[in-house]
């Protein structure tokens, strides 16, 4: 190297050592080269210097800093395959490359960084500034350090900043106890220490959908391309994937906390071929954390969700045995469901023998023919196959016509051993029920059949204790009741009494069991030509009655007729009927004994004019209809 070459460079180190002292901004490695080069560039006199990355992916090297050229000249870079790369940076002879056309020289210095990386150096130069190749090599010499020590003082920079964006992240997402908070915060560090990168997080499907976070489900794929992906969940540990076509290099690192393993995060490098060990051990720091902290958010979840399930349980429960009628009782099951599980369509269902009997107060949707598949799909599981029944997207209709329910739940109704009836839940959206839900259902039906049992024993109890054996008519004593109920509140009414004709006469001529048989024929055409509010009682013998509250006398006679007619011709052995009838209003305070009195001499007077009549006893007259 001549002296004046060695003044020249002498200055520039004189100044590089001022420059490094008042330089501040070391973390872009980038940055610092581009610096360093101007600085090259001035002292030395030449055109341009570059600084290039070999990258395996392309069999190239691609600019990672370079100064501006007053003249449209632009470096140039030689294929040069990767076998020949790593002999040409470990032969001292072909480590400096010099290349010349009509105006310039081109020196193309090759620096090894480290085990993985691979530089070069580029100066443009004219040719008739001379630039020795001792002077080259104590260059190379230099700055094959330099770049050393930058990059590593970048890279310690850079990881101080990353981990103190670690230490910020740890701490904001253990002290935040939702998941959706945990895993926002998860995308917001990958942005921020990864720009350029493409993430997503890969959650199990149990996981409800985030719309505005890079959220795919992890589900398991026979092509086998999702493969790597499923390996990090099930091992635990970080898998790649490389694709030189794509030119891209993927990571998937487990999100992993002390219970198990609750997802993946997948990263896109591009135009890298293999992650460097400090970015892997980063990476796996960071999905470590968040597994941590996502395990206890989905902790703290699952305790308030067990507490507000066993409050619901307590609640139901609590409501349910508080004496309620059946009807109530599912009613109140109904809108429960409804409620805990945001469900479109809830059904009760009771097995008597072979039979399936729609308990009331179920949803209207199962009144129709358009649950029938529903219905038949679950009993097939329950029965045949003896399964749970728990569908997240069933494809039970396919007509337009008929609403299509795609989540199922349905929940079977056991005491003593013995399947008792189902419980069937709808809605409308797939994979709407967790299966959490669907726990919750099945012990909300545990403990509310038994609920259920003592309220339908306790009406069949009350329905015989007020029902006559024979007819299946309300008794005289629940008849007189009501009547003394509805002059209370209501403000008219109107009362028959129904004797049948020659009833003696038939027992003596068919028997007292036709007799009956006459007597249980009369009691249904009664019971299925009235109002579900009306009563129809026994008063005694072949006598019956029926009350109409808050019916007109005209249409009690109307009633009347009706009764007369289809017992004279729906019955067998043919048999006639005499009523006699009755009724009050509010302006005219009486008991209802006064309203039986005026119906018994109606009925008499019936009976004494030649039978198969109706008489009506006013507050004035008695008349015939």
């Amino acid at each position: 190297m001549k002296l004046e070459e060695e003044k020249v460079y002498g200055a520039f180190k004189q100044k590089f050592f001022h420059w490094f002292l008042s330089y501040d901004d070391y973390e872009n490695f980038s940055n610092v080269i581009t610096e360093l080069l101007l600085l090259l560039k001035q002292e030395l006199m030449i055109k341009q210097a570059a600084f290039f990355v070999f990258d395996p992916l392309n069999k190239s090297f691609y600019p990672e800093a370079i100064t501006k050229s007053e003249e449209s000249h632009s470096p140039f870079c030689h294929q040069i395959l990767p076998d020949n790369i790593k002999a040409m940076v470990d032969d001292e002879q072909q480590t400096i490359q010099i290349h010349e056309d009509e105006k310039y020289i081109t020196a193309q210095i090759f620096l090894r960084l480290s085990e993985e990386l691979i530089g070069m150096l580029q100066l443009v130069y004219d040719r008739q500034l001379f630039i020795s190749r001792k002077l080259l090599k104590k260059i190379k010499q230099d700055f094959s350090t330099l770049f050393r020590k930058f990059r590593m003082i970048s890279q310690g920079l850079s990881d101080e900043k990353r981990y103190e964006q670690l230490h910020r992240f740890a701490a904001k997402i253990h002290s935040s106890m939702k998941i959706d908070d945990v895993l926002e915060e998860i995308i917001n560090t990958l942005k921020q220490v990864y720009p350029s990168f493409t993430y997503h997080l890969l959650l199990s499907h149990d996981n409800q959908h985030h719309g505005h976070l890079p959220i795919k489900p992890l589900v398991f794929d026979e092509s086998g391309e999702n493969m790597a992906a499923m390996q990090a969940f099930l091992t635990g540990r970080i898998q790649f994937e490389d694709s030189i076509s794509l030119r891209r290099s993927v990571l998937y690192a487990p999100i992993k906390g002390a219970q198990g393993i609750y997802g993946v995060i997948e990263i896109m490098a591009p135009y890298i071929m293999e992650f460097p060990k400090r970015e892997i051990n980063f990476i796996s720091l960071l999905a470590n954390t968040a597994g941590s902290a996502l395990e206890n958010a989905k902790l703290y979840e699952q305790s308030r969700r067990l507490i507000a399930d066993l409050q619901l349980i307590n609640e139901t429960i609590h409501q349910l045995n508080a004496n309620l009628r059946l009807q109530d009782a599912i009613e109140f099951m109904v809108k429960q469901i409804k409620q805990s599980f945001c469900a479109d369509e809830v059904g009760f269902f009771w097995f008597e023998g072979r039979k399936r009997k729609l308990l009331p107060g179920s949803t209207p949707f199962f009144q129709s023919c358009k649950s029938k598949k529903y219905i038949e799909f679950v009993e097939k599981k329950m029965k045949t196959e003896k399964d749970i029944v728990f569908v997240g997207d069933a494809k039970i209709h396919a007509s337009l016509s008929v609403p299509v329910y795609h989540s199922l739940m349905a929940a079977p109704m056991v005491q003593n051993g013995e399947l008792k009836g189902v419980t069937i839940v709808l809605h409308r959206e797939p994979y709407h029920f967790t299966f959490e839900m669907f726990k919750l259902l099945q012990s909300l039906i545990q403990h509310s059949t038994l609920a259920f049992t003592n309220a339908m024993l306790r009406e069949e109890l009350e329905k015989h204790v007020v029902t006559d054996y024979l007819t299946k008519l309300y008794t005289r004593r629940y008849l007189d009741e009501q009547i003394k109920t509805s002059m209370l509140h209501d403000e008219f009414g109107t009362f028959i009494l129904v004797d049948i004709d020659n009833f003696k006469q038939v027992n003596d001529t068919y028997g007292h069991q036709i007799g009956d048989h006459v007597l249980v024929q009369v009691a249904n055409i009664i019971r299925s030509n009235i109002r579900a509010s009306d009563i129809g009682a026994r008063w005694g013998g072949e006598e019956l009655a029926v009350y109409l509250p808050k019916v007109s006398l005209a249409v009690g006679i109307s009633i009347a007729h009706r009764l007369a007619e289809k017992v004279r011709k729906e019955t067998h052995p043919p048999v006639t009927i005499s009523c006699g009838i009755s009724y009050w209003k509010k302006n005219r305070p009486e008991e209802a004994k006064d309203l039986f009195k005026r119906a018994d001499e109606a009925l008499y007077a019936a009976k004494r004019t030649g039978k198969n009549c109706i008489f009506v006893k006013d507050y004035v007259r008695q008349y015939k209809v």
